[in-house]
C-alpha cells in the first residue's frame, strides 16, 4: 500500500524547565539563520559563490548553541537552503529575509530521536508522520450539491439551504476594537501593556477556534451526504482587495473551508469539481438556460421569461452543479 504523510497539531503543556529550553531553540534558530543568512551574502560579494557554511562551525564561537537541540539548528540549514533554491527557480518568491526577534513566526523544526522532544504562553506541536494511505477508492458519483459563494452565510447550496455562518469576526468586532483601543492606550512594554495585548489575542483566537469548528463540522457533513460537490474557482484574494470586501471574505473563511472540504472527500473516494470562475452562474436560468445580458448585485431574485422565480444565489448554485455534473460526466 502507498505511504503517505499526514500532519497533527496538538496543544502541549510543557513545565517552567521545558519552557525555558523551548524558547532558548527558538532563539537559537533564529540567531544560527540570520547568521547563515549574513555569512552567505557576504561571502556571495566577495567569491561570487555560495558558501557551504553549518551550523557546527559557529558552536565553536558561540559555545551556548550546544546547549539546544541540534537537530533543530541542523533543519535551519535545510530551511535556508530551500529558500535560496526556491528563489533561484522562481524569482518572484523573494530572496530569503532576515528573522526578526518580534514580527518572526516563533517556531523551530526537529526530528524525533533519542527523546528530543519535550512535551506564559500557548504551545503547540505539529506532528508529521509517514503512514499507510487509508485513502478510499474513487467511486461512481450519484450524488452531486452545487455551493455558491454568499458574502452573508459564507455559501448557499442548490438544495435551496444555507450555511448560516454567524459571522463570528463582525459580532466580535465592537468588543475587539474597544480592546485594541485600550491596547493603545497602554505603554508599551509596560505590564498592562502585555496583559492588555494577551487579551487582544484571545479575542482573535477565539474567534479563528469557532470559525474553524464551524467549517469542519459543515465540511464533514457535507462529504459524508454527498458524492460530489460542485464549486466555483473563485480568486477570493481578488475579491477582497478589488471588491472593498476584504473583511466580509476573510470573516468567511471561504477558502480554508474548501480546502477541509477537498481533503475530506478525497479520503472518501469523493470529488471536489472545480466550475471555472468565469462561468456566468448567477445569469443563467437554472430552469430554462437562458443567459441575462444584465444582472445587478442588488437583485437578490432571479427573474426569467419562462417563468422561473429563484433566489438568485440559490439558481446560481443549480447552475454551478450542472456544470460540474457536465464535467464530470467528460472527465469520467
Amino acid at each position: 500500500m502507498r505511504k503517505i504523510n499526514r500532519a497533527v497539531k496538538i496543544r502541549i503543556c510543557p513545565n517552567a524547565e521545558q519552557r525555558v529550553q523551548i524558547e532558548k531553540t527558538i532563539g537559537c534558530s533564529r540567531f544560527i539563520y540570520n547568521c547563515m543568512l549574513a555569512d552567505k551574502m557576504e561571502h556571495y560579494k566577495k567569491e561570487k559563490k555560495m558558501l557551504r557554511n553549518t551550523p557546527a562551525s559557529y558552536k565553536k564561537e558561540y559555545p551556548w548553541l550546544k546547549e539546544v537541540d541540534s537537530l533543530a539548528l541542523a533543519n535551519v540549514q535545510m530551511h535556508l537552503e530551500s529558500a535560496f533554491h526556491k528563489f533561484f527557480r522562481e524569482p518572484f518568491a523573494g530572496f530569503p529575509r532576515f528573522k526578526s526577534k518580534k514580527s518572526s513566526r516563533k517556531s523551530y523544526t526537529t526530528n524525533v530521536v533519542n527523546g528530543n522532544i519535550f512535551l506564559e504562553g500557548k504551545y503547540f506541536a505539529s506532528l508529521l508522520f509517514c503512514c499507510e494511505n487509508q485513502t478510499a477508492e474513487k467511486r461512481p458519483a450519484e450524488k452531486f450539491i452545487g455551493i455558491d459563494f454568499a458574502m452573508q452565510g459564507m455559501c448557499v447550496f442548490s438544495t435551496g439551504k444555507r450555511a448560516e455562518y454567524p459571522m463570528f469576526y463582525r459580532n466580535t468586532e465592537k468588543k475587539l476594537a474597544r480592546e485594541q483601543r485600550k491596547l493603545s492606550r497602554c505603554q508599551k512594554g509596560s505590564q498592562n501593556y502585555k496583559k492588555q495585548k494577551k487579551r487582544v489575542a484571545l479575542c482573535h483566537e477565539k474567534i479563528r477556534n469557532q470559525r474553524k469548528d464551524f467549517q469542519h463540522k459543515l465540511s464533514a457533513s457535507l462529504a459524508e451526504s454527498f458524492d460530489a460537490v460542485c464549486v466555483e474557482d473563485l480568486n477570493l484574494k481578488g475579491m477582497a482587495g478589488g471588491l472593498h470586501l476584504g473583511k466580509g471574505v476573510h470573516d468567511n473563511g471561504y477558502g480554508l473551508f474548501l480546502s477541509m472540504l477537498e481533503y475530506k472527500l478525497e479520503e472518501r473516494g469523493k470529488y471536489l469539481i472545480k466550475v471555472d470562475r468565469y462561468f456566468a452562474s448567477s445569469k443563467i436560468c437554472s430552469v430554462c438556460r437562458k443567459k441575462k445580458e444584465e444582472l445587478s448585485l442588488s437583485d437578490r431574485i432571479y427573474y426569467c421569461e419562462c417563468g422561473n422565480r429563484m433566489d438568485r444565489d440559490v439558481n446560481a448554485a443549480v447552475n454551478i452543479m450542472n456544470e460540474g455534473k457536465r464535467i464530470f460526466a467528460e472527465c469520467a
